[in-house]
């Protein structure tokens, strides 16, 4: 989600860093440290927080940029509590970070990766400007999370962005409070498997396409069962059982999936969610597409107690906003809920969002997963798309989809899960609507913008989300969509 104003592509480190191979030191625990010797205590003694935890590294100065004389910031290799994704937080949300984020981990027990490059733009992200979620003084700057898999060693480095960022022509200076956020996401009960992943995929895009229920049924709710992630036992927390309800008529309550439905039995459904709002004619005809499967919060694991307890809603779903992830490629779909409870615990604990950023979540497999708690029907105002939170739903892509090309199976899922939210409201899936603009660097606050039914992100901000080759897509996903609503 690199923002095309102030892009950092092809910025190039002037010289090589020759950073040598320190032997390994323990990673601090907490946010801040005082001292090397007290944060190696705090990483020996803190017990990791259940399910997940996160380790939070002050960055430091290794060396200086020798065309620039600037500080380049990070921390020599070091070994540290198991991880599996990362991201640079800063104090200042407003704050932007100029310059090129590079890390490389240690698979646990194994090798050394080479360098990877961090997305250093996620502003675009966030809760809209104004709103009480932005400005609580826990929100930070950050950049976009990198999932890197099960690691136990990490070393980073900022390279400063050279350019007219001071009055001298200077490089530019990065924010203050710079940390490195390990973040581990914790276990939960066993997923889906790829092979049952795409015949939910297969048996959904079969109701959607109006073949009968039962057998379709049969799969989406049997294979996953047989695969391990089945009913959950024991006692569910007071904010787990709110979470839970707030999805009540859909399924029932502890369920780790809503099941897809077919045409006919969504129809009824939208009459009994919505029936004293439509038109007669809506009534007579309604224009939506049948309910797809989707893994609820339950599903992947959220840890109902990072977040906090009060759902927000906003009005009537005019509009969805598609993003990608930017987080890589290399993951499998089994790995999709480990994936999302780490965006769900950066979000929360390291940017200080009330919740996941995200309405909805789409990996490379098109399976489905919940996103923001508050129910999948209603409307619940996410943190997604920086000035156009309100009256709209927020569906991001896992992976990063700039120069790779989404799986079909993906595109599908944004059409089968457009058709059935947006035809909730009533809305057409290859119309345009109005939306207004709490603020951005596209569009001032206040003022009234069209913009598709289903937009990209950079639709609303000015940044290259949801990458160009899934932003192509999304005729295609329009147009499915519209047929699946009969349209």
């Amino acid at each position: 989600m690199r923002g095309i104003l102030a892009s950092s592509i092809g910025v190039t480190c002037a010289a090589a860093l020759a950073l040598p191979l320190a032997p390994p030191a323990t990673a601090a625990a907490a946010r801040t440290a005082p001292t090397a010797d007290a944060a190696t205590r705090a990483a020996v003694t803190a017990q990791p927080d259940v399910p997940g935890s996160t380790q939070s590294l002050p960055l430091r100065t290794l060396t200086h940029d020798r065309a620039s004389g600037a500080a380049v910031l990070g921390l020599a290799p070091r070994a540290v509590r198991h991880f599996s994704l990362l991201g640079v937080v800063w104090d200042d949300p407003a704050a932007e970070l100029h310059g090129r984020v590079q890390v490389r981990t240690r698979a646990a027990g194994g090798a050394w990766t080479g360098w990877q490059d961090v997305e250093t733009h996620y502003a675009d992200h966030g809760a809209d400007p104004g709103s009480a979620e932005a400005a609580s003084d826990r929100v930070r700057g950050a950049t976009a999370p990198l999932w890197v898999g099960e690691s136990d060693g990490v070393e980073i480095r900022v390279q400063p962005e050279p350019g007219d960022h001071g009055a001298d022509d200077s490089p530019a200076v990065p924010p203050s409070g710079l940390r490195l956020e390990l973040v581990d996401p914790g276990s939960a009960a066993p997923p889906a498997g790829d092979a049952v992943v795409e015949a939910v995929d297969d048996a959904a895009d079969d109701l959607a396409g109006g073949a009968a229920g039962g057998a379709a049924d049969e799969v989406a709710g049997g294979a996953v069962d047989e695969a391990g992630d089945g009913p959950r036992t024991g006692v569910m927390s007071a904010a787990a059982t709110a979470a839970s309800a707030a999805n009540d008529g859909l399924a029932p309550l502890g369920a780790t999936e809503i099941p897809a439905l077919t045409g006919e039995q969504t129809r009824q459904e939208l009459l009994t969610l919505r029936g004293s709002e439509l038109t007669e004619q809506q009534r007579a005809k309604p224009y939506i597409g049948p309910r797809p499967a989707i893994v609820t919060r339950r599903g992947w694991g959220a840890d109902e107690s990072l977040r906090e307890k009060q759902f927000v809603y906003t009005g009537k779903v005019k509009a969805a906003f598609v993003h990608h992830t930017a987080s890589g490629n290399n993951y499998s779909c089994s790995q999709s809920p480990s994936l999302i409870r780490g965006f769900y615990r950066y979000h929360v604990r390291s940017l200080g969002w009330r919740d996941i950023g995200y309405n909805f979540l789409i990996d490379k497999c098109g399976r489905i997963h919940e996103g923001r708690a508050g129910g999948v029907a209603k409307p619940v105002k996410g943190a997604h798309t920086f000035g156009f939170n309100t009256n709209t739903t927020g569906i991001a892509v896992i992976g990063s989809y700039g120069s790779t090309k989404p799986p079909s199976s993906a595109v599908k899922a944004i059409a089968r899960l457009t058709a059935w939210k947006l035809g909730l409201h009533g809305m057409n899936p290859r119309a345009k609507t109005y939306l207004k603009s709490g603020g951005g660097n596209l569009y001032r606050k206040g003022m009234k913008v069209r913009l598709n039914v289903i937009s990209g992100h950079r639709d609303g901000f000015n940044t290259a989300c949801p990458g160009g080759k899934l932003y192509r897509k999304l005729g295609t996903a329009r147009s499915t969509a519209a047929r699946y609503q009969g349209r």
